[in-house]
């Protein structure tokens, strides 16, 4: 075979490869295109769901806290407020802004007003009750049916209950300024509610962050000790080798197994209550510690052996070397695999849902063994309402959670570029 054979040949493999290497780049563009324009997908679906959910309709009414109306002479009676109308005051100024109506709309006029707008008024007079007697000009949460016209009348996907009618007024209430949208900060400083308007996702994020603190302060010193222990000092042998298998194991395992655990233990065998951040905690604790064991070690294998030696050729012994060389060194690596496991844990939804964290929860948890909620379950529990008002509530608390999850991640990278060294 002559040379000039050969270097075709030659020439022929390499163009052969190379067309090779352009389509394997090709897919792996095509592949990454898909999962951007997925992603690019699902947040414009949330975002354009949820955006809603951070805006509410209320009313701005002048309202006549008249005596006799309202069945009230002392603001401060507890029996007389328990007795005491707060439904008419309202009505009847609702029905001044709309000059059409008459006694006869009275019950559709009243059905613009959120049913909890009364109990607003009686803690307002609770609160000021120099206020009986006089006009005063409130701001209050409209009906969830009015908000769900405002926001969603064009809305295919919102079937829409008021009438005609009813259409009508709010219309001309919104010409008028008494029919308003703005920011809602009730979505942020309550707890869960029957009512769509009145929803908030504040209990789930104080519950969430007491199962956050219970799971990192149980999670991080066990998970780095066991990872110190197994890298550093336990012999190797078939037990050390059976529990690093198991380790690796049990960081497969789907996290309804770790729900049924905890169901099983600390519920069924140690009688803790159901629902509260503690036995969460514990859980997602369980389900964390492969994550930060596994990264802890690689941590503590990326130190070079030259910090163990010098150390040691110093006089300082094994401890020594240990926690104050090695640790210290690892660390960054160490907080940033915990990191990722808390993101990983603030995300869990089906080993709570077994625990009784799946319960309806109005009041904010004061602590530990309080009642509580976390944001994915609340998540869970608003998309399987057959409200349809609710829907723009999970969509908000979805953006919620993916802030928080996106947060957590944006630290730990901060934290690995920062922190970390290179040998």
């Amino acid at each position: 075979m002559t040379n000039r054979t050969q270097a075709e040949i030659v020439r022929q493999s390499l163009k052969k490869r190379y067309r090779k290497e352009k389509r394997f780049r090709a897919y792996g563009i095509l592949a990454i295109a898909i999962a951007l324009s997925a992603l690019v997908v699902l947040f414009s679906d949330i975002i354009g769901k949820g955006y809603s959910g951070f805006m509410k309709t209320s009313l701005n009414l002048e309202v006549e806290l008249n005596q006799e109306m309202m069945f009230l002479d002392d603001a401060t009676d507890a029996k007389q407020m328990r007795m005491a109308d707060f439904v008419e005051p309202l009505v009847q100024a609702l029905m001044k802004e709309i000059p059409d109506a008459t006694e006869a709309d009275r019950d559709a006029v009243r059905k613009l007003i959120n049913p909890y707008a009364s109990t607003d008024l009686r803690d307002a007079l609770v609160n000021n009750p120099d206020w009986l007697g006089s006009t005063r000009e409130m701001n209050l949460l409209a009906h969830t049916d009015v908000d769900v016209y405002v926001k969603h009348a064009g809305d295919a996907a919102y079937s829409i209950k008021l009438s005609e009618q009813q259409q009508q007024w709010v219309d001309q209430l919104a010409d008028k300024g008494v029919v308003e949208t703005g920011f809602n900060d009730t979505f942020f400083k309550g707890g869960d509610s029957r009512d769509p308007s009145r929803a908030g996702i504040l209990g789930a994020v104080v519950g969430s962050l007491l199962t956050m603190f219970v799971t990192l302060i149980l999670s991080f010193p066990i998970g780095v000790a066991a990872a110190i222990y197994l890298e550093e000092f336990a012999p190797q042998n078939k037990l050390t080798d059976f529990i690093e298998v198991n380790i690796n194991n049990l960081a497969a395992v789907p996290s309804i197994i770790f729900g049924l655990l905890g169901l099983a233990v600390f519920i069924g065998l140690f009688g803790m209550p159901r629902s509260v951040p503690v036995v969460g905690g514990l859980v997602l604790t369980l389900m964390t510690l492969p994550t930060i064991i596994i990264s802890s070690r690689a941590a503590i294998k990326s130190v070079p052996p030259s910090i163990r030696e010098a150390a040691a050729g110093i006089g300082a012994s094994k401890m020594q070397v240990v926690l104050h060389h090695v640790l210290p060194l690892a660390l960054p690596g160490m907080l940033t695999g915990s990191i990722i496991g808390m993101a990983q844990a603030l995300g869990e939804t089906a080993p709570l849902l077994l625990i009784g964290m799946v319960a309806f929860i109005v009041d904010v948890p004061d602590g530990f063994l309080d009642a509580a909620t976390v944001l994915p379950v609340q998540v869970f529990l608003w998309a399987g309402s057959p409200e349809l008002a609710f829907i723009e509530r999970a969509s908000a608390a979805i953006m919620v959670l993916l802030s928080f999850l996106i947060s957590m991640n944006a630290l730990a990278i901060w934290m690995r570029k920062r922190l970390e060294r290179r040998w």
